[in-house]
Parts: structure tokens; sequence; C-alpha cells
């Protein structure tokens, strides 16, 4: 494990840009309200909500676990921080403590603890990432697109809240790669250039066609954009399901992660468990394909009207070139540039996100990329 300069300055940049977020939602709401757009303003408070406290849950079943390495006893103490909602402003504080410590401390005393801290630290803040970026950023993203195409104005401060939920969602799912290739013993890390940039782009592409794809469909009728949602939120729970994933110590815990799990896979592909992935992966491109294309045949008849607008013609040509560059990033990722591909020791099965078998942690069980 390596935990760099660069990783601490991430790190506490990280603790301005979690507090620049929550202004930018309490501001859109705000203006929303001011403008009389009440049931966009309660929305973008609930999606922060909901999300905020999900990731409370989360953060204070990990610090619960992990009570003799951080709090020696004060469990109250951290309860009462989660119960304020400042989990992870807290979860800040020590990834920056145990950072400073791994770079400027001393060398000599525990150095190899300190630094699997942080790094151990940076990780779960990852992960809480990876979920507030699912929970709040994208159905933010998804109601912005709507407003722009529902209204075809929006204001410097939706454009504002586009950008920032497309940078959360692109940066925390890459991120949330890098962190858990470091965080694994075993695991290469994806190397800066090529690799990097194809499983960037592929992420960014597939992510933002299909937000585009069912923004579409919201557009046009609002029962068949909630039936979709909802029948692939009950598919992938009953997936995830399926998989028996253990990664909750506790029952609740691992049913309100099979809940997120759900709602992450109507976005995005990520392996919940087990190495072999390559069947799973084709199946749900080849379905995510066959779903855009079904959605603009749609849209195209239910709102004709709408379709022959020129934002519709651009953004649609943009949702399927978008997710062709997509799928090419994809296999040209794991066709070429996997860490996996030019490693010593492979895993035994399937090369695509394999899991090694060294020492249990918390990220060895949750969702791969």
């Amino acid at each position: 494990m390596s935990f760099t300069k660069c990783n601490f300055i991430m790190t506490t940049f990280g603790i301005f840009s979690f507090l620049f977020d929550i202004g930018v939602d309490l501001w859109i709401s705000i203006k929303y309200i001011q403008q009389e757009l009440y049931l966009f303003g309660l929305l973008t408070i609930f999606f922060a909500l909901v999300s905020t406290l999900i990731v409370q849950a989360f953060s204070y079943s990990w610090f619960r676990d992990d009570c003799v390495e951080y709090i020696h006893g004060s469990m109250r103490s951290i309860l009462i921080i989660h119960l304020f909602l400042a989990g992870t402003l807290l979860r800040y504080w020590f990834s920056v403590k145990h950072g400073y410590q791994a770079i400027y401390g001393n060398k000599r005393e525990n150095h190899e603890d300190t630094k699997k801290k942080a790094v151990d630290d940076m990780t779960d803040l990852s992960m809480l990432r990876c979920f507030k970026t699912y929970l709040e950023s994208t159905p933010q993203f998804i109601l912005q697109l709507y407003i722009l195409m529902e209204h075809g104005q929006i204001t410097v401060i939706q454009y504002i809240s586009i950008l920032v939920s497309i940078f959360s969602i692109s940066w925390s799912t890459v991120d949330y790669q890098m962190s858990l290739r470091k965080s694994l013993p075993g695991k290469k890390k994806i190397s800066v250039g090529f690799p990097l940039l194809s499983y960037t782009f592929y992420k960014f592409f597939t992510l933002t066609s299909w937000i585009v794809s069912i923004v579409f469909l919201l557009t046009c009728n609002i029962y068949i954009f909630a039936g979709l949602v909802t029948g692939l939120a009950v598919i992938s729970f009953c997936w995830a399901w399926k998989q028996d994933t253990d990664f909750c110590k506790t029952k609740g815990m691992e049913i309100l992660y099979r809940i997120v799990i759900g709602i992450i896979l109507i976005f995005t592909f990520f392996n919940v468990k087990g190495p072999k992935t390559r069947v799973p992966i084709s199946v749900y491109y080849s379905i995510r394909f066959l779903s855009t294309l079904g959605i603009l045949v749609l849209c195209f008849y239910l709102k004709s009207a709408f379709a022959r607008t020129f934002i519709f013609a651009v953004l649609s040509i943009a949702t399927v070139v978008t997710l062709g560059l997509g799928i090419l990033s994809l296999i040209l990722y794991y066709a070429c540039f996997h860490p996996t591909l030019h490693g010593i020791a492979q895993v035994k099965g399937d090369a695509v996100d394999g899991i090694t078998n060294n020492e249990e942690s918390r990220i060895k069980k949750f969702i791969m990329p």
C-alpha cells in the first residue's frame, strides 16, 4: 500500500468540494422556491437529504465495526456526530490526520500501520462518495436535464449544477476504482495515461448516454419513466440478493446495501460479487443498447412535436454516439489496459474484475467496477 502527497492534497481538497456541493444544493433549492418552482426545490432537497441519511448510516456502521482502531470506546460521541449529519466531515478529519502522519510524520515508528490507516480512510471516503454520487448527484443531473428539455431555458446556477453533477459522477466513479486497487494487496493500479483515460471514457460516455435517454423518456411520459426505473431497480435488487452479498455485518444494513446497489445498477454496471463478470457485463450493455434505441423510438411516436425540435435531434444523436464510444472504450479497457492483463499473479476464473484472495477488508466485499 502507498499513500502519496497527491493523495493527501486530493483528500484535503475533498473537504472543500464536499462543503461546496452542500452550498450548491442549498442555493439551487432556494432559487427554485423563489421562482415558485416548489416541486423542483423539494426534489433537490429530498435527493440531498436521503443520500446524506444513507451515507451517515453506512459511515456509522463502519465506525462501529472499526471501533477498536478508531474511537476507543467513544461510540456515543460518534453516534451524536452522525445524528447531526456530520459523519462525512468526521471521516475527512481522520483521513487528513492519518494522511498527514503518513506523509510528514515519523517514518520509523509504525509507519506502515499509519499508511494503511490513511489508505483505509481514503477508501472509506471513496465508497461513501460512490453512494452519494448515484443517490444524489445522478438524480439531480436528471432533474436539471429535464428542466432544460421541458422548459428550454435554465439559469446560470442550473448550468453550474449540471457541471457539478457531471464532474461528481465521473470523478467519484474513477476515484473509487483507483482507491479500490490501491487498498487491496495484490491489485495492480490503473496506469496513468491511456488505461485511465479509456476507463474514464467508458464510464463517462455510457453514463451520459443513459441519463439523457431516460430524461427523454421522462419528458415524454412520466408513468413509463417511473415504471422503467422501478422495474430496473427491482431487477437489480433481486440480482444483488441472488449474489448473496455479505458486505455488512448486520441484516438490516445488508438489505439497505442491496437496495443501494439496485439503484446504482440502474445507471452503470458494477460487479457486486465474484470474479466472473464477462457474461453479466455483456448482457447488461446489450440490454442498455436495445433500451436506448427503444426509448428514442418511443419518444418519437409519443411526443412527435418534441421529436422535431433541434435539441432532440442533437441530443438523440449525441446519445447514440456516446453510447457507442462508451462501449468501445469498455472493450478497449478490458482488452488492452485492464491491470490484470499485465499482472504477474492472475486470479482464477474470468480476468474481468477479479477478486484476489488476500486478507479480509471491507472494500474486498464491495462493488467492483
